[in-house]
């Protein structure tokens, strides 16, 4: 099941980016495997959740012993893919860094996530997923005017630059290996792939439609409409409607198309003005009357739901895009495919393989 059927993937167990990465290689039909601390092995086989470790059994290995590097290089050797996220140096220092495992098994894949990269001055540094976007000018033009930047959740650094590009590496990798048959090492650094996702800003800037001030733009709550708004009871509403016919129609759903002193849309030294225009409108009513209001209409505006109502919204729910099963909330595969569709990991009725049916499956036996 899956576009990834028959690709093996050894894992290296971490925290954030490589693990979430390896689940969604897994959800994409990858056979993975978690390699982690013997104690770590045992606690899983017991039923006891890890970090991100849906759909994946995990081999337990000392890699400070010959036993436990023996393992590693066992199924080195049988892998497509080799995802590890420790800092430089740590698995060359093991025996284990690209060079060794492409003596071991050259057609393998070898997938390095840090959040600084392999060089420069702060590769061996210590860092989290805000540090990493904090030098690429990513953290700096998140936030409201005259307010300090908002740290966006662990998303950007981790997640969007971290999982989202060591993936898109790998991929590229095995599609190359198919002409070449040879493996390569993806040097994939939280820094990198964040600054990559801020392309489009870096293009508005350089061509004068961006500043570095924050809340000054169109994109970063500085167009009022562009934002968030406080509803009657307290919850919120996000409108979007940056397009002309979009704007209209948030007008006319609010009740201010016909109003004739209402400033332009682009009219920047008016935004103020405009804003508290539609925050006084938009708090005479409930978020959910809004929701009403705007149903389908192609205005751009939309509730603002919490992780537990988001499940409950009829177009989530129509595409298992959040999940409520036997008292469990999670979200459902992404992206889709009509032939070969993946499966959600976290889903309680596809239970992931025992460690023993993993190394069956990959013709691994270990002494």
């Amino acid at each position: 099941m899956g576009p990834l059927k028959g690709v093996r993937v050894l894992e290296f167990a971490g925290i954030g980016p490589g693990p979430l990465a390896a689940m969604l290689l897994a959800d994409l039909g990858a056979s993975v495997i978690r390699l982690d601390r013997p104690q770590a092995a045992q606690a899983s086989a017991a039923g006891v959740p890890g970090h991100l470790d849906s759909g994946r059994p995990v081999v337990g290995a000392d890699l400070k012993t010959e036993e436990g590097l023996h393992t590693a290089r066992t199924l080195i050797a049988s892998a497509d893919v080799l995802l590890e996220g420790f800092r430089p140096g740590v698995m060359e220092r093991r025996g284990l860094g690209p060079d060794a495992c492409a003596e071991i098994n050259p057609r393998l894949v070898y997938a390095r996530m840090t959040g600084w990269g392999q060089d420069g001055p702060l590769a061996h540094v210590a860092g989290h997923d805000m540090n990493y976007i904090s030098l690429n000018g990513t953290l700096h033009s998140i936030g409201r005017r005259g307010e300090a930047p908002v740290p966006p959740l662990n998303l950007v650094g981790d997640f969007g630059g971290g999982t989202m590009l060591v993936v898109t590496g790998i991929l590229a990798a095995l599609v190359e290996r198919s002409a070449s048959g040879r493996g390569q090492t993806v040097d994939a650094a939280m820094v990198d792939g964040s600054a990559f996702l801020m392309s489009m800003i870096y293009e508005q800037r350089e061509r004068g439609g961006w500043t570095d001030e924050r809340g000054d733009n169109f994109l970063d709550t500085g167009a009022p409409w562009y934002d968030v708004y406080t509803c009657a009871d307290g919850r919120h509403v996000s409108v979007a409607c940056i397009e002309p016919q979009f704007y209209a129609a948030f007008l006319q759903g609010i009740g201010l198309a016909d109003a004739e002193d209402l400033p332009g849309q682009w009219d920047k030294e008016r935004w103020p003005e405009l804003r508290e225009r539609f925050a006084a409108v938009l708090a005479t009513r409930t978020r959910d009357e809004w929701g009403e209001v705007f149903g389908t209409e192609d205005a751009c505006v939309q509730p603002v739901l919490s992780m537990a109502e988001a499940a409950d919204h009829p177009h989530i729910a129509a595409r298992g895009t959040v999940v409520r099963k036997n008292g469990t909330t999670f979200p459902g595969p992404a992206p889709r495919f009509d032939r070969t569709p993946g499966r959600a990991t976290r889903d309680p009725e596809y239970p992931a393989p025992t460690a023993d049916e993993a190394l069956k499956e990959w013709g691994v036996e270990l002494g």
